[in-house]
């Protein structure tokens, strides 16, 4: 948030490189500029002060430093000189070096050494009570020294170099030796007239002595430890992007000040979060800031040659810049409130840290004192039980923005920057000048307008560009669509938005033209359509209409809208369902939804890392979904086409590419394809692209596979690459089997994998032939599988291979069941029928259930079949002539000519066989019930 008090400016300098530096009891500033000169400014009177100067310089100052008894500058005379302290009376010259020019002056705690860095590879350590004695470090830089900084102890001197190291000097006992070299950290810059040569990149030391701070080459500011040298954690804030240009710590290191852009922050060291924010010189950056070493004080100088001085920067309601507490005290320890019991009085042993190992779960600053500390008796009982340590740092959201965009600067801007054309702004006060380029421009023809609503928002599509302005005062917002190529004279039209609401985003899409679309005849390139229109506005929907400007239907966002990209048949929209988690995660949700028939094709997550932000989101040439994130990952959306099935597949790594190995440098997104990323390279820690216009760089696309064998890696990473395309491809067929296209790849798919093949057999390894063999495509490439088997003399992997063969003739080719499966698909997703009572007359669908097979009897031939059935047969013949003989009751009925056939499965049991009748044989010979004793007989009738 921003800091109720206003910061007091004074012009002191002429533009261009500046310094500043305090007083030791801070009632001073000193401040140098390229007019020679050095103020003297009195911090306790303002801006209307005439400060003294001093004007012994030859040249441009480039810095200033004060020691206990004295104040000193130095500049491109190569010349330090002494000055008696708070006065412009020169005292003479401390050092005096051979044309080389002074880049930095750094006196130690104690006041009485002074570090001399210049465009020499050494730095001199010198006396200043006597200057005879001087100590030369060399041997730990290859170029140019930027910075150098004291440790708090004064046994520690860290220098910062144009080679982008920082290396850790150990001074005692007027000896130094070399203590470290960390590489890799800040960023490289070689050339000593651009402006980011004049960025701080020195190491401020906390007052702990434990770690410092600096600014990173990928625009974040990062601690590192004194014990291990290496980075522990970064602090970064979605609303300061860019180059960190300026650092200072508070006398009691409870606060961190940072400069980026036109703007101030200041940073609380626990919670590594930006408190309040003060407006910096417009046009300009800060390229030296200074906390007061006594008072509530925040000063700086910038490119315009103006020094700010931000009196009561902490407000007073939180802890004080320069009284030290318990949170900042000398030996770094935490403060850390007493554990809550537990039950059945267990205490609860959870570290509560970061990943800062110096800041712990001090959450709030203790301000009275030790007060939160706990008794030694708790310390003694507190282990370490090796758990991972939760974290909580929540990534603040990132604001909605339209891809290809950049902001206002120098009066310029870009509101689109994509494969198809730049879209430049230039703002003249009263009205904005827009300029439509194209890549192509025998297809579609560049212009040029006057903009009196100041767009700011512009897309540009495959049929037409899209723009859209802000609502103000009692004008609504509107989105007006320019097609390239119509042949009436009205193919403009303008969509106004309701009072009160805004547009957020803007997408198009369309078919791209099968000619130019510079022909104005009726049968020209406009006969495809002009596309389609998606806008998202501040009321949570997102609107489509057709490239005529026909309203089609409004869909509500199930979150907060963030960004989108159109392709030929989808629209991609990523929004943010919630709010981002505890553990710095956004939880962006990316929703692709079909132009045909609005239908919601996937939705997915995206998969960027936890602290990090969107940067791009498009569509590649064969129409994937592509998006890219500040860690520099480039992701893909695959099997888009088959709905709910896609995956975000990790296409690039940009900082792996082996031309950003030793440079500070980033990419701007412009366009993908399957071998190539189109991109904007940005140098230093610049965060989009300026003007003049750059030109798009090409670079190479790697899967960041972690195999790193320099034989079969390379062949791997474009196999699996093709087949992502190759499944791109196939996916659009539809119904038919295959194309001339995925025809040509699958061959060159298969040179590949025989190329695999024949190192796997060269090293004897079946089981990989055997995989890779499955991969193939054609017959011939499985019996040239089979050749190179054969000539390895490995037989028996020959007869495997023999064997695939024949069996890949015998089932469907990989092209066919490709064809099932989007088949399989298409049936899956059908649309459910609706029911129509009384009107459906056929009988109910059969319902398919589990169940058990019918049973099947089966007779055992064991020693006791044959006499059991004798038993059963002569059992059956006793009670047969019993039967015969007795004589039937009246009434009652004889034994049928169907018995016979019990006596026919008693002889076959006998024989040892049973044989089971049909159903319908039983069904045919069952007997008609027999009367019963007891029957009802109507009145009067006798037997």
């Amino acid at each position: 948030m921003a800091s109720s008090s206003k910061a007091i400016s004074n012009s002191a300098h002429q533009q261009g490189q500046t310094c500043i530096a305090f007083s030791r009891d801070g009632k001073i500033a000193y401040t140098g500029g390229l007019d020679t000169l050095v103020r003297i400014w009195h911090t306790d009177q303002g801006e209307d002060q005439e400060p003294e100067a001093a004007y012994e310089a030859d040249e441009g100052i480039t810095a200033v430093a004060a020691a206990n008894d004295c104040w000193l500058s130095g500049g491109h005379d190569s010349e330090v000189r002494r000055y008696l302290p708070g006065k412009a009376q020169f005292d003479g010259l401390v050092a005096s070096l051979a044309g080389a020019p002074i880049r930095s002056l750094a006196v130690d705690p104690s006041g009485k050494r002074v570090a001399v860095s210049s465009d020499e590879l050494s730095v001199k350590i010198i006396d200043l009570d006597e200057i005879t004695n001087v100590v030369v470090l060399q041997g730990g830089h290859k170029k140019r020294i930027r910075k150098t900084t004291w440790h708090p102890s004064g046994s520690i001197l860290t220098t910062s170099s144009s080679d982008g190291t920082i290396v850790a000097w150990s001074i005692s006992d007027g000896e130094a030796k070399l203590e470290n070299v960390i590489n890799g950290v800040i960023p490289e810059v070689t050339d000593s007239e651009s402006p980011e040569f004049m960025h701080d990149c020195s190491a401020v030391w906390h007052p702990s002595g434990q770690y410092f701070f600096t600014a990173s080459r990928t625009h974040e500011i990062v601690t590192i430890s004194r014990e291990t040298w290496t980075k522990t954690y970064s602090l970064s804030d979605p609303n300061t992007t860019g180059a960190t240009t300026a650092l200072a710590l508070s006398a009691n290191g409870v606060y961190l000040a940072s400069a980026c852009k036109q703007e101030i922050s200041i940073w609380s060291v626990q919670t590594k979060r930006v408190l309040w924010r003060h407006p910096g010189t417009p046009n300009a950056f800060t390229i030296q800031i200074a906390f007061s070493p006594t008072e509530n004080l925040l000063a700086w100088t910038d490119t315009e040659g103006v020094l700010s001085r931000w009196r009561d920067a902490i407000p007073v309601s939180s802890p004080d810049p320069v009284r030290q507490t318990a949170a900042s005290s000398a030996q770094g320890a935490t403060t850390k409130r007493k554990s809550t019991p537990l039950l059945w009085g267990e205490e609860a042993d959870v570290d509560a840290e970061g990943d800062d190992p110096y800041g712990g779960d001090d959450w709030i600053i203790d301000d009275l004192g030790n007060g939160m500390e706990e008794p030694e008796s708790a310390k003694a009982t507190r282990a370490v039980d090796g758990f991972v340590k939760e974290m909580v740092s929540i990534t603040k959201a990132q604001p909605a923005f339209q891809p290809g965009s950049t902001p206002m600067e120098n009066k310029k801007r870009y509101l689109a920057y994509n494969m198809v054309g730049v879209i430049e702004v230039t703002d003249q006060d009263t009205h904005h000048i827009v300029n439509v380029e194209f890549h192509d421009r025998s297809t579609r023809k560049g212009y040029h307008f006057t903009d009196h609503f100041k767009y700011d928002l512009g897309c540009l599509g495959e049929r037409g560009a899209l723009f859209a302005c802000p609502p103000e005062l009692d004008h609504p917002a509107q989105v007006i669509y320019k097609p390239y190529g119509t042949w009436s004279a009205q193919g403009d039209w303008t969509f106004v938005l309701p009072k009160g609401q805004r547009v957020l985003g803007l997408a198009a899409g369309g078919e791209r033209p099968m000619r130019s679309l510079r022909d104005p005849s009726s049968s020209g390139g406009d006969i495809q359509g002009q596309g389609n229109i998606v806008i998202a506005t501040s009321s949570g929907d997102v609107t489509f209409l057709s490239g005529s400007g026909m309203e089609r239907i409004v869909l509500g966002l199930e979150g907060e809208y963030v960004t989108m990209a159109a392709a030929e048949e989808y629209v991609l929209v990523v929004h943010r369902p919630g709010a981002t988690t505890i553990d710095g995660s956004q939880s962006l949700v990316a929703t692709l939804i079909s132009f045909e028939d609005f239908q919601v094709l996937q939705e997915k997550p995206l998969p960027i890392p936890k602290g990090h932000t969107l940067r791009w989101i498009g569509t590649t040439e064969e129409g994937g979904p592509a998006i890219y994130d500040s860690a520099g990952y480039m992701h893909i959306m695959i099997n888009h086409r088959r709905p709910n099935r896609a995956a975000w597949a990790r296409l690039m790594d940009t900082n792996t590419l082996e031309r950003k190995q030793g440079k500070d440098e980033s990419y701007w997104p412009v366009g993908l394809s399957q071998d190539t990323f189109m991109c904007l390279i940005l140098k230093g820690r610049q965060d989009h692209p300026g003007f003049p216009r750059p030109l798009i760089q090409e670079l190479p696309v790697r899967i960041p596979f972690r195999n790193q064998d320099p034989t079969d890696s390379p062949i791997e990473e474009r196999i699996a690459r093709e087949r992502i395309h190759i499944n791109f491809a196939r996916d659009a067929l539809g119904d038919e089997l295959t194309s001339p296209d995925i025809d040509r790849r699958e061959i060159e798919l298969d040179k590949q994998l025989i190329k695999l093949i024949q190192a796997a057999c060269k090293a004897d390894k079946a089981p990989r032939v055997i995989e890779l063999v499955k991969r193939l495509h054609f017959p011939n490439s499985i019996a040239a599988a089979s050749q190179l088997a054969g000539f390895y003399r490995l037989i028996g992997l020959q007869e495997k291979i023999e064997a695939i063969k024949l069996w890949r003739n015998e089932n469907a080719t990989p092209a066919e069941e490709a064809r099932e499966g989007r088949r399989g698909l298409a049936y899956e997703d059908a649309p459910l029928g609706r029911p129509k009572p009384f009107q459906d007359f056929n009988p109910p669908p059969k319902v398919e259930r589990p169940g058990l097979t019918r049973s099947t009897g089966v007779v055992e031939q064991t020693e006791f079949t044959a006499s059991s059935a004798a038993i059963r047969a002569g059992r059956l013949q006793t009670t047969q002539a019993s039967t015969s003989r007795s004589t039937s009751p009246e009434g009652k009925r004889k034994r049928d000519e169907n018995d016979d056939d019990d006596d026919d499965l008693a002889s076959n049991a006998f024989d040892g066989e049973v044989k089971r009748r049909a159903v319908g044989e039983f069904d045919a010979v069952v007997p008609s019930p027999k009367p019963s004793a007891c029957i009802f007989q109507p009145r009067g009738r006798k037997n």
